[in-house]
């Protein structure tokens, strides 16, 4: 198959591919990947760690089923999760555990296929590619004057992707019955959201193992087409921005990316989407832009600062230096993401942390409210130094001398 993808098939078409999904190297390594990734168990209650116990029994029954073809995917389990720094909330599906094996054993069959012609400025969810590829793509076009910028929002689009449309695109380069029928199993899975259930009609479901491939197969198209026509585009999944060097470029993207969506039968969020100058500012995976400058947007923080309350809120009842190992771990993956923003980002942070800490530490002394006054006195920065507390500022200033050397 490696070989053919280097070469080619015939018409573009492959028309043998379900013997490749359940070979027994590729139900190993889409068992190796979801058992690393652990995730919870689906609706019939199945964890990774019970599905391991009977691991080759389990394991191999797939495999027949599949190859038989008798295998049907259960129901999804709908839960509902908090949307970073809102107070709305955001489906995810949680298939099972067999379920995400099967899913990532067909992706893995088929997203060398479509990969190999997808457009490069996508993005998302593909090999060898990431959120800071995009983000230091946009810093370069934002620095050799690309500053006026579409920035688009597709309304629900895992949920509103037409089911009939991404097979026919799914069936330009794949034509194995068996994994078409596949796909559209998966696309038709039952949804279990506490005691009701029913069937999507449209969409892809939002945490299934399968979906981001789909989702970058449905928007394709309008990659290439922004790219014939010499826009330069950045998307990473449905987020994606067009920057451009005058008003008037802006605005036929903007029709550009209209036309497409209405006829894909897709919604731009007709508030979300705007044209803006870069000097104005726009956010992009996380980040908030605003002329040359960049820094994590408000909802990123705020997420930052949820998360440090539940492991440093003031009645907490462990060891400081565990506390302080907890919000250390949060710290340094958030630092590794957002490390290239401005100075005073850092600053302000570490100076809320402290004062988290300080309100912790002042609880126990049986006084209430917020670290203040002559907290700062009795608990100086030094003390949560010496504690190990990580410093954003110190790791700041070491990423830019390690940059500059």
């Amino acid at each position: 198959m490696l070989t053919a993808l280097e070469q080619g098939v015939k018409g573009g078409v492959w028309f043998s591919l379900m013997d490749k999904v359940y070979s027994p190297a590729n139900m190993e390594a889409a068992w190796v990947s979801v058992r690393i990734k652990e995730g919870a168990a689906g609706v019939d209650h199945v964890t990774v760690h019970q599905f391991q116990q009977r691991l080759f029994e389990n394991r191999d029954r797939l495999c027949a089923d599949l190859q038989s073809g008798t295998y049907v995917p259960q129901d999804i389990r709908r839960q509902w999760i908090p949307k970073p720094g809102s107070t709305d909330e955001r489906p995810l599906g949680i298939p099972t555990v067999r379920d995400r094996i099967v899913q990532t054993a067909l992706r893995n069959v088929m997203a060398p296929i479509f990969e190999r012609d997808f457009a490069t400025h996508s993005y998302g969810f593909r090999p060898k590619r990431g959120c800071k590829d995009a983000l230091r793509r946009v810093d370069e076009l934002l620095k050799a004057g690309y500053v006026h910028v579409v920035d688009a929002d597709l309304k629900s689009y895992f949920d509103t992707i037409p089911q009939d449309r991404l097979m026919d695109l799914v069936r330009r380069k794949v034509a194995d019955g068996r994994v078409l029928a596949l796909v559209q199993a998966f696309l038709e899975q039952g949804v279990l959201d506490g005691m009701s259930r029913w069937t999507p009609e449209q969409g892809t479901p939002q945490g299934a193992v399968i979906s981001p491939l789909l989702a970058n197969i449905y928007l394709d198209p309008l990659d290439h087409r922004m790219a014939e026509q010499g826009f330069a585009m950045i998307r990473y999944a449905d987020d994606f921005v067009i920057l451009c060097r005058s008003r008037e470029e802006a605005e036929r993207a903007l029709q550009e990316v209209q036309d497409w969506v209405a006829q894909a039968g897709l919604t731009l969020h007709p508030t979300k989407t705007r044209l803006v100058h870069a000097d104005d500012g726009f956010d992009f995976l996380g980040y908030h832009f605003r002329g040359l400058l960049h820094w994590p947007r408000k909802k990123s923080l705020d997420k930052l600062k949820d998360t440090i309350r539940e492991r440093a809120h003031r009645t907490i009842g462990r060891a400081l230096p565990k506390i302080i190992m907890d919000v250390n771990r949060t710290l340094i993956g958030w630092f590794g993401y957002f490390k290239h923003s401005l100075k005073k980002t850092f600053s302000s942070i570490d100076q809320w942390i402290r004062m988290r800490l300080r309100s912790i530490l002042r609880h126990r002394m049986g006084l209430k409210g917020h670290g203040r006054g002559k907290d700062h006195q009795r608990w100086r920065n030094a003390f949560f130094a010496d504690r190990g507390l990580k410093s954003l500022v110190a790791a700041h200033e070491q990423a830019c001398q390690s940059s500059l050397r």
